[in-house]
């Protein structure tokens, strides 16, 4: 499953000793199972550690607290189990003692109705109520299974971890995400102002480069370089190329060549560029193609310079472990009031174009010379699942704001250039209504997936973002 392999959990069974061993021994196994079977790595206290490996007492909490704060920063979220009541001061100074400051899921496993005997009772369901109250008086924050109790082998539950585990990848993602902002924004644009200081508070450190360093950079570079060679087969193994003059393609090749190196250097994981006008009025293409390749590949691109948006872009990376795009809140479709058409011009994912093709930016044209804009991709995103949202910095309260929502794309008519989706969003007036009334941009993100309780619960709840979702 995306973005599962290669996580790391910590683990605390919870336990009280006047309730049957074997619920614990049983929960232990069960769960481990489940984990393994998802590829998630574990870290939990070992049956010679402590009775069952489980934390009941406080020497088993120091014990536990020991070993997550060991792991600290390996470990991406933690997960407490409870196959009974379980010892809610147990649990809550053993995560007070790790220091860890990840997501936190708390589990209860259910009791059977013909299974209410003292050898298979459990009280998960009134001992979970005691964890969360003691973790709240604790301080920690802490995330809940869509069910009070749920079964460790169920269906369920495995979509309530693996929507866990994409909160634990927004939270751990963006608190220490580096983004490069290439060029200036586009001057008639105030719409992609943003504070670098409400980011930089966040974890999000923003690096810069002027677009004249690039171009100069770019140009001493000899078009024979293997370097720009390998650029050019990329590009044209990567979208149909047969419209775009070599001349251009050896310009994209060299921007390129130029952005790796500079993203290497600082060691950045995602880039917002000024794409018009200085880049066709003094380089002479489009670089469409060359964000589309990096969102494809997990280093998400932002036209415009909107270091807020390639924000939102990265986390729905990170929820949904696909790709992700920039789209425009562009048009109504006709008269249907829950349809809209999202549109750039246009640098989305291969993920998003099964029929992608490099062309021009005809809008962009009509001032700056067609021939100038060669590097826009044009494509059609089909019909499935999206994700959308935007994360915005609002200088007036000092805070950071977002809004998130799903809703599909659909196979509806559409008759343009560019990159495009028709999408289907219930209750689409009320969210424009509340996108316009509280300021946000034009720009959103999308990603081809259902993540948007992760993206709600990882900004709002961990990082204390004010967020809306929108359902």
């Amino acid at each position: 499953m995306a973005g599962v392999a290669n996580m790391t959990l910590g683990v605390i069974f919870g336990n009280r000793d006047f309730f049957p061993d074997g619920l614990v021994a049983e929960a232990r196994r069960d769960l481990l199972q489940v984990l393994n079977g998802l590829g998630v790595q574990v870290i939990t206290l070992n049956e010679q550690q402590t009775k069952l490996g489980a934390v009941e007492t406080w020497q088993h909490a120091v014990l536990c607290g020991q070993l997550l704060r060991e792991h600290k920063q390996k470990i991406d979220g933690v997960l407490v189990c409870l196959p009974n009541f379980g010892d809610e001061k147990g649990v809550a100074d053993a995560l007070r003692l790790s220091e860890i400051t990840c997501p936190v899921l708390i589990q209860a496993c259910p009791d059977d109705l013909d299974q209410f005997g003292l050898e298979r009772r459990r009280d998960a369901f009134c001992g979970k109520i005691s964890v969360c109250n003691n973790l709240r008086q604790y301080g920690i924050k802490f995330s809940l299974p869509r069910d009070h109790t749920v079964a460790l082998k169920s269906d369920r539950f495995r979509e309530d971890l693996v929507e866990f585990l994409a909160v634990c990848r927004i939270v751990k993602g963006l608190r220490r995400v580096r983004i490069g902002a290439v060029g200036a924004r586009p001057n008639a644009f105030n719409t992609t102002r943003y504070s670098e200081k409400l980011l930089e508070a966040a974890g999000i450190s923003v690096n810069t480069i002027d677009l004249s360093e690039v171009f100069g950079k770019a140009a001493e570079i000899e078009n024979a370089d293997v370097r720009v060679k390998q650029r050019v087969e990329l590009i044209r193994s990567y979208a149909d190329s047969s419209a775009a003059p070599d001349e251009s393609l050896l310009r994209m090749a060299k921007f390129a060549v130029v952005l790796d190196g500079w993203m290497d250097e600082l060691g950045l994981q995602a880039t917002a560029i000024q794409c018009w006008s200085s880049m066709q009025k003094n380089y002479h293409v489009n670089v469409c193609t060359i964000m589309s390749m990096m969102s494809e590949q997990m280093m998400p691109s932002a036209c415009e310079v909107d270091i807020a948006g390639v924000v939102s872009m990265y986390a729905l990376q990170l929820a949904s472990g696909r790709p992700s795009a920039l789209v425009d809140w562009n048009n109504n479709y006709g008269s249907d009031p829950d349809k809209c058409v999202f549109f750039h011009c246009g640098n989305w994912a291969k993920d998003f174009l099964p029929d992608i093709r490099i062309g021009t930016a005809p809008i962009l044209g009509t001032v700056l010379g067609e021939a100038n804009t060669v590097g826009a991709l044009a494509g059609r995103t089909p019909a499935g699942p999206v994700t959308f949202g935007r994360v915005s910095t609002d200088d007036l309260t000092g805070t950071i704001r977002a809004y998130v929502g799903e809703g599909q794309f659909t196979d509806d008519a559409l008759e343009t250039f560019g990159t495009k989706a028709v999408v289907r969003v219930p209750r689409l007036p009320e969210l424009m209504h509340y996108i316009c009334r509280n300021g946000f941009e034009h720009h959103a993100a999308m990603t081809s997936a259902h993540c948007g309780a992760a993206m709600a619960e990882g900004l709002g709840n961990y990082l204390g973002w004010q967020i809306l979702r929108h359902s």
